[in-house]
């Protein structure tokens, strides 16, 4: 994992097994580096949650020339379970807005084309990353406590196996700065959470919400040293990051993964 930031402008973490991948630019971008004024300050990337639409829209601006790609998308995540596939047939159906490509609601997110950034917005939310470098296939999965209640990360990678062809086995994951252990506490766990998720308490009613993506892309068939976690708590950085859970009302970070405009098929 690599923390790059030049010249004042955004700051962007990196990972080590997805840097190695020929052709694939990523990023989890931390909330420094952007215009947007108190509380989204700086690098916010959500234009629904009261920001200014022209600052929202010069931070995206950043993030695509750091990342070298002409073209984002982004959906409205709903904590559901759905997966929006984006190809050369259907890119062109997708709506088209100032700050990025609008695709249908869902919470993931997967492509297997050149020039398009696959970006979901988050505050203590995990983005998990993937990228098969045999089938080009990438996906970005917004996941949240419900989102792994719903096993979101498990179901995103048998989707992509069973219709498009991703390997699990060749699989590379990565896994966003999020709510970690030392601050996932449920009060109301035994109605919120399922039964099944209770043996990853850390302490009463803390739960490691990382040791529970593991275990789900390992069971979907994603080796544990294909997996990097970054390991990073947002509520403790939220100087760094965007917490909801700390903060309440405040910014949403960027995370992008994607083929570069050049790369060839």
């Amino acid at each position: 994992m690599k923390q790059d930031r030049t010249n004042q402008g955004p700051s962007r973490l990196t990972f080590k097994n997805l840097s190695a991948v020929p052709g694939l630019v990523h990023g989890v971008f931390a909330r420094h580096g952007g215009v947007s004024l108190p509380p989204y300050d700086s690098l916010n990337v959500a234009w629904r949650n009261g920001d200014s639409p022209d600052a929202v829209l010069e931070n995206i601006s950043r993030i695509k020339k750091v990342c070298g790609l002409g073209r984002l998308v982004s959906s409205r995540q709903t904590h559901g379970d759905l997966v929006n596939f984006i190809d050369k047939d259907s890119v062109g159906q997708l709506e088209p807005h100032p700050h990025a490509l609008v695709a249908p609601p869902a919470d993931a997110l997967a492509a297997n084309i050149a020039g398009l950034g696959l970006l979901i917005k988050i505050a203590d939310c995990q983005s998990i990353l993937l990228v098969d470098p045999k089938s080009r296939i990438i996906a970005n999965i917004h996941s949240g406590w419900r989102g792994s209640v719903q096993n979101i990360a498990g179901k995103t990678v048998d989707l992509l196996k069973d219709r498009f062809g991703l390997n699990p086995a060749e699989t590379l994951a990565a896994v966003s700065p999020s709510l970690g252990p030392c601050c996932a506490e449920f009060v109301n766990y035994a109605k919120e959470l399922p039964e099944k998720l209770w043996s990853f308490q850390v302490r009463p009613k803390y739960f490691d919400f990382w040791a529970i993506t593991r275990e789900q892309l390992n069971a979907a068939g994603i080796a544990d040293h294909n997996i990097e976690i970054a390991g990073r708590c947002t509520v403790c950085e939220k100087a760094d990051y965007f917490s909801y859970r700390a903060e309440h009302q405040t910014g949403r970070m960027a995370s992008v993964i994607g083929w570069t405009d050049n790369f060839r098929f």
